[in-house]
């Protein structure tokens, strides 16, 4: 359903911006508010989930995202659209976390790839019929239904979470509201200032004021997360290499991969000039690349190993992006689905790979611990790459009102560059890092 959702509106930003009267470009922010949100929320997910159980807090959050699902497509302007997809994201922000630690808690290691490799692939069927179902409601129906599509699944989700999903609890002591306050808002600064730089919205002054007050908020939080037995966000995880990786290196690829989503689209229908359904029906390639990835992943970590997968296939994923900005219309469409599907395919085996290693060491005890910080890393980088490349996009149009395939192949470039460092962050891991996961001598 959290997929689902991200692709469809994706496909529907430049529908919606006309709805709304609103400049497509800065449409960005109805999904970095949901992004924003997931990171703001996630670090009090694992504590919820120790304290309430899992089954209770998975239903919960189901239920606030169906909620704000239907708020989103009632709302009548782009404020109200934000807001509600802040609710969404309150809801998203314990659904990824939960749903991992359960998986964590249930699997042995030795069996962890296959586990992380299968356990997406429902996942996956969102990113595969999102952008054509989205450009079918968008170009038959209505942009809203995009959003009401979110009922009936959630409420088969609260049905299956109560029937499947066990109810483990443990006894995370008191919730650290200076320390969720804290990072809360030391997040809230920091993706505040990728969202107003450059844009003109508001005064360069107000801009660094904000920065500046995010790098004292979050000082504070470090100071204070170091009196604390257990902090809602333990850094201290970072001193073992396989995680400390994972987390570098992950979060500099996930940038390219998260402006991907707003790029793409918008590239097919306002660079290109084709409707919402041509875009979609283009666009999923690369979901379909993925699914595809998963059946073999832990077979090609068993023959290479975790170092030379994620070295090298980061590199080959940093071409990827680059090659989309090479896009133009009198492209055949089957070499644009040539190159969608294998950088799919390379994407999702990067994923398994990063979501996998970053567990390899780590104890049984501080699964808790890991999957918080893990998830709210995660979902930052995925942010992150939003207000960059809108950035871009804002930068290169100059006084373009609608922006020109050019101007696409610039952010497109500025992504692939930042997900290019994964390379060299990623050649920090050591050698035999994950043997016993992939099995490889």
């Amino acid at each position: 359903m959290q997929n689902l959702d991200g692709t469809v509106i994706a496909t529907a930003l430049p529908t919606m911006a006309r709805a709304f009267r609103a400049d497509p470009v800065h449409m960005n922010v109805a999904l970095t508010a949901y992004l924003f949100a997931v990171a703001m929320f996630v670090p009090a997910s694992g504590w919820m989930a120790d304290r309430f159980g899992t089954r209770q807090v998975f239903r919960i959050a189901i239920g606030v995202f169906t909620v704000g699902s239907v708020l989103c497509g009632a709302a009548q302007s782009l404020p109200f659209l934000v807001a509600a997809r802040v609710l969404q994201g309150m809801g998203g922000a314990a659904m990824l976390p939960v749903g991992r630690l359960i998986l964590l808690r249930a699997v042995p290691k030795s069996r962890l790839v296959n586990a992380m490799a299968w356990v997406t692939m429902p996942a996956l069927v969102g990113p595969v019929i999102g952008p054509p179902l989205g450009g079918f409601l968008v170009q038959y129906a209505n942009w809203r239904w995009i959003f009401d599509i979110n009922l009936p699944i959630g409420v088969l989700g609260i049905v299956a979470a109560s029937l499947f999903v066990p109810d483990r609890r443990d006894a995370p002591g008191p919730l650290d509201i200076i320390g969720l306050l804290l990072s809360g808002l030391t997040l809230a600064a920091f993706l505040a200032v990728l969202e107003l730089a450059g844009r003109g919205l508001v005064p360069a002054i107000l801009v660094a004021g904000i920065g500046l007050s995010g790098v004292v908020l979050g000082a504070l939080y470090w100071l204070h997360a170091r009196t604390q037995a257990r902090p809602l966000l333990d850094f201290s995880l970072m001193r073992q290499s396989t995680f400390a990786v994972s987390v570098l290196g992950g979060s500099l690829f996930r940038v390219g991969v998260g402006a991907t989503p707003f790029l793409l689209p918008m590239m097919m229908q306002l660079g290109f000039g084709r409707s919402a359904l041509q875009s979609g029906m283009i666009t999923f390639a690369a979901a379909a690349g993925a699914v595809i990835s998963k059946p073999g992943t832990s077979l090609v970590l068993r023959w290479l190993g975790f170092r030379r997968v994620l070295v090298g296939n980061a590199a080959l994923c940093a071409v990827g992006l680059a090659i989309y900005a090479t896009f133009r219309e009198g492209w055949p469409l089957w070499a644009m689905y040539a190159v969608l599907l294998v950088t799919g395919y390379l994407r999702s085996l990067q994923f398994t790979a990063y979501n996998t290693i970053a567990y390899a060491d780590v104890a049984p005890a501080r699964m808790s611990a890991a999957t918080t910080l893990y998830s709210a890393m995660q979902q930052i980088s995925l942010t992150v790459g939003i207000p960059i490349s809108a950035g871009v996009l804002h930068l290169a149009r100059g006084a373009h009102v609608v922006p020109q395939v050019g101007d696409f192949a610039a952010a497109f470039l500025t992504v692939a560059a930042i997900s290019a460092l994964a390379v060299p962050a990623s050649m920090l891991l050591p050698r035999d890092a994950g043997a016993e996961m992939s099995g490889k001598k």
